[in-house]
């Protein structure tokens, strides 16, 4: 490599770093429609960027910046991206540029507009800190800057009480953990010597041999749980659904929550491969998995099922961070990638149901395919992918993770129960799923629904469309569309000598797809036996419902 190709590729590594935070500050001096525009142009500006530097990063080259930030301190803004931070960012700008188009529409006529797309830039930049910083340090910052802006988009309809509640809890329960994370970045630092990304991740056998592993091990943990919704932190996340429907699909889809399991992945060479690590995090995600699965069953408010749907499948993720074999990491990465995808499109079909219907209770929907046909083939398309229907993105890393449930690994009582406890698990997925697609979009049309409900602007649509494209183009072709990413940003964390991993839609009749088609069957029975009787209860929880995005409560 040149010095002049590098200095360009440092040129935009630095760029793609302060690009939304300087759109955020350009935005709060337009107004209307234009901060929309800006918005979605400054993303457009972040993939361009992104591609730019694909190149190297596919060919595995770790690309490095630093620009000094307080000379006299000796301190600098270290960057560093290699493929999973490459794979991450561009999630993280695609699915930004699909949520600013579709707010652009679903939030025409609401006030404030340019103080709403300058937080999402502010949060995208945020986000983008954590995923590019090469000092470890440097990226507790931006994981804390995150929970700030957080707090200000989940309570944007500030004179909604659950929305004030709501921001308060994501705020106390994220930063709280971020403290932790500091105190153990500190200790990390001290027991490597160094604050660099590159020399702590190199360390591995030193940190997990020092008699301080334990303590940096839980309070890493803290950190990293608080802000990935897992048990007993999960409770925040639902309150957060006062937000706009554009926030809650970033936020649960490619940003904050997804920040949680990133640093898990990615420190997993670090403090992983212990029995602790193994107990505590395969053994906190698998009852996240099935306790958020449970609990969205029995949710009446379409983005509280998807919340709690949500922070079931950050269980999924965090199990298999814990397992932490090749197979798991990447199945890890996978489904990152595709629970974005079909999370996002769903949570814009929840807020096109609610823009047309003027409600979010499944109680008061029913037999909207037939006066929303095509918003009804696109949500029932990302449900399935959600359940893991084969055909779909979804099916593939779920088939990925019951492999890697069924296989040994270290003998342990929870390593020979992860099976059970993923068909469980994943039965409750299948079940809720089926509950979405058959109370919203099958059924009787309640009366006060019938002549007055259409379909939704093409420009709504059209992020869903995307999205629920690529869930059957991975689905179809998974090596094709995603599998070169997938296997650099695997290597990324895992080493350059690990080997390539053929995604490929059907390993033949196996375990995991034994497994997969019993925990089918198993939902669907789930279903039968609930679906007349769930309907008939309250909600756990009111204040989880979530708010109108007026801001006042649902019913």
């Amino acid at each position: 490599m040149t010095s002049t190709t590098a200095i360009a590729q440092q040129n935009l590594l630095v760029l793609l770093a302060v690009l939304p935070f300087l759109a955020s500050l350009l935005l709060i001096s337009v107004s209307g429609r234009a901060a929309g525009i800006l918005a979605g142009v400054a993303m457009l500006a972040g993939i361009a960027l992104l591609a730019g530097l694909a190149g190297p990063v596919m060919s595995g080259d770790v690309l490095r910046a630093s620009v000094d930030w307080v000379p006299s301190a000796g301190l600098s803004l270290s960057l560093r991206m290699d493929g999973f931070a490459w794979m991450f960012a561009t999630l993280v700008m695609a699915i930004g540029l699909l949520v600013v188009v579709y707010a652009h529409v679903y939030m025409a006529g609401k006030d404030r507009l340019p103080r709403f797309f300058a937080l999402m830039m502010a949060f995208t930049g945020a986000m983008q800190g954590i995923l590019l910083s090469g000092n470890i340090l440097m990226l507790v910052v931006f994981w804390e800057l995150t929970s700030v802006v957080s707090f200000l988009l989940i309570g944007f309809w500030h004179q909604g009480q659950a929305a004030r509640d709501g921001a308060r809890t994501a705020l106390l329960i994220t930063a709280m953990g971020g403290l932790c994370l500091l105190l153990a970045m500190l200790m990390l630092g001290h027991v490597v010597g160094s604050h660099d990304l590159d020399v702590v991740l190199a360390a591995g056998p030193q940190v997990r041999d020092h008699p301080l592993y334990g303590a940096i091990l839980a309070l890493f943990l803290l950190g990293a749980f608080t802000k990935s919704a897992q048990v007993p932190f999960h409770f925040w996340l639902p309150g957060a659904m006062s937000a706009p429907t554009p926030v809650s699909a970033f936020l649960h889809s490619a940003t904050m929550v997804k920040a949680g399991v990133f640093l898990l992945i990615r420190f997993s060479p670090v403090l992983g491969g212990t029995e602790a690590w193994f107990l505590a995090v395969t053994g906190i995600g698998m009852a996240t998995f099935l306790t958020g699965g449970v609990i969205a069953l029995f949710r009446h408010d379409l983005k509280g099922l998807l919340a709690y749907s949500t922070i079931s499948h950050l269980g999924l993720i965090t199990a298999l961070a814990g397992i932490g074999s090749q197979g798991a990491i990447l199945a890890a990465i996978f489904h990152i990638c595709n629970h974005a995808v079909f999370k996002a499109s769903l949570f814009m079909t929840a807020g096109i149901i609610d823009h047309q219907t003027g409600t979010r209770d499944m109680r008061k929907l029913g037999g909207l395919f037939r006066l929303m046909p095509f918003t009804g083939a696109l949500a029932i398309t990302a449900s399935a992918a959600m359940a893991g229907v084969p055909l779909l993105n979804g099916f593939l890393s779920k088939e990925m993770f019951l492999a890697e449930a069924v296989a040994w690994h270290n003998g342990t009582w929870l390593d020979d129960s992860l099976p059970y406890l993923a068909v469980v698990a994943s039965a409750f997925s299948a079940a809720y799923a089926i509950r979405f697609i058959a109370s919203v979009f099958f059924g009787p049309i309640p009366d006060a629904l019938k002549d007055r409900v259409s379909e939704a602007p093409a420009l709504l649509r059209l992020p869903v469309s995307l999205l629920v494209g690529v869930c059957l183009a991975v689905g179809i072709l998974p090596a094709l569309v995603i599998g070169p990413v997938i296997n650099v940003a695997a290597r990324a964390v895992l080493g350059q000598d690990v080997p390539y991993y053929d995604i490929a839609i059907w390993h033949g009749v196996n375990a995991a797809l034994m497994l997969s088609l019993i925990s089918f069957g198993v939902g669907a029975l789930i279903h039968a036996m609930t679906r007349t009787r769930i309907p008939l209860g309250p909600e756990a929880r009111p204040c989880c419902t979530a708010c109108a995005d007026s801001g006042s409560l649902t019913a």
